[in-house]
């Protein structure tokens, strides 16, 4: 099953709070929806917030916006100057249409665990909130753009779909599952650091975290086997482990799972930030 996305053309309303000599430009490409994700760039750049959260900047003035399963179809941006002066931006954010997806077989433990279960499951979230939250990598590994870890795959299940195990539902899916046999070779989708690896959690299995710097983590769920340990810097394309059924899981693949400063996005979209045909350029004259 696939999503249905609504693709709009960007709508950005521009209200400036400062005067500038000189038109300045922003940029921003991807895909702005739920579950989207936009690179933005500007020059000369001192801060940038999103719905007044304050959002990393690399050295050249280019950041990112992570848009929730969930999120508000107005988002606002507001970009200051080093010269003081600033900017701000409503944009508008395009609704997915969702899928429902029911998905038996599943161990009926898995489904409704058992209280002896919770610590197992608290050892999961800690470890899990620890990776994406603490000693974040302040290299912008992110800039060089992203792969899918797997070559050969089929989708066997979208981000954000409402999904129910064995007729219970369950939290809308926070991932792209890619089935394929098990030990397929599971590649880094950029370079990064490390900060989980292992583990055999309840729902997730073996996993790895990568840091790809300011705040943004990819994740590799269900694995066999891992080969990379905490700490470890990757490369893009590095074996990390391969595919396997661990966890919660009916069959051999991977859950392919993307973070950004705690918001949760389909990982798809870290593959469109770097192709200009989805680049606009918004203009303002100050």
């Amino acid at each position: 099953m696939t999503n249905k996305a609504i693709y709009l053309t960007f709508s950005v309303a521009a209200i400036s709070f400062a005067t500038l000599a000189n038109a300045t430009e922003l940029e921003l490409c991807g895909n702005m929806v739920q579950g989207g994700l936009v690179k933005g760039q500007a020059k000369n750049l001192q801060s940038v917030t999103q719905n007044g959260k304050n959002i990393p900047i690399t050295n050249d003035g280019s950041f990112l916006l992570a848009f929730d399963r969930d999120a508000k179809s107005t988002q606002e941006l507001v970009l200051k100057y080093q010269d003081g002066t600033g900017e701000k931006y409503h944009l508008n954010i395009a609704p997915t249409k969702w899928d429902i997806q029911r998905v038996n077989g599943v161990a009926q433990s898995k489904v409704t665990p058992a209280k002896s279960d919770n610590k197992e499951i608290e050892r999961e979230g800690t470890s899990v909130n620890k990776a994406i939250s603490q000693d974040l990598s302040k290299t912008p590994y992110w800039e060089q753009g992203f792969i899918e870890p797997l070559e050969k795959y089929r989708v066997s299940g979208e981000f954000g779909n409402q999904r129910i195990f064995n007729g219970i539902p369950k939290s809308p899916h926070r991932g792209t599952d890619m089935a394929a046999a098990s030990g397929t070779p599971i590649k880094a989708s950029a370079d990064g650091i490390v900060k989980l690896s292992g583990g055999n959690f309840f729902y997730s299995g073996n996993m790895v975290i990568i840091d790809h710097g300011q705040g943004l983590h990819t994740m590799y769920a269900h694995m066999d086997t891992t080969s990379v340990k905490e700490g470890d810097k990757v490369k893009q394309g590095d074996i990390i482990g391969t595919v396997g059924k661990t966890g919660r899981a009916t069959g051999p693949h991977l859950h392919w799972g993307a973070t950004y400063n705690g918001t949760r996005f389909n990982p798809k979209n870290l593959l469109d930030i770097n192709k200009n045909g989805l680049c606009k350029k918004v203009s303002t004259n100050k």
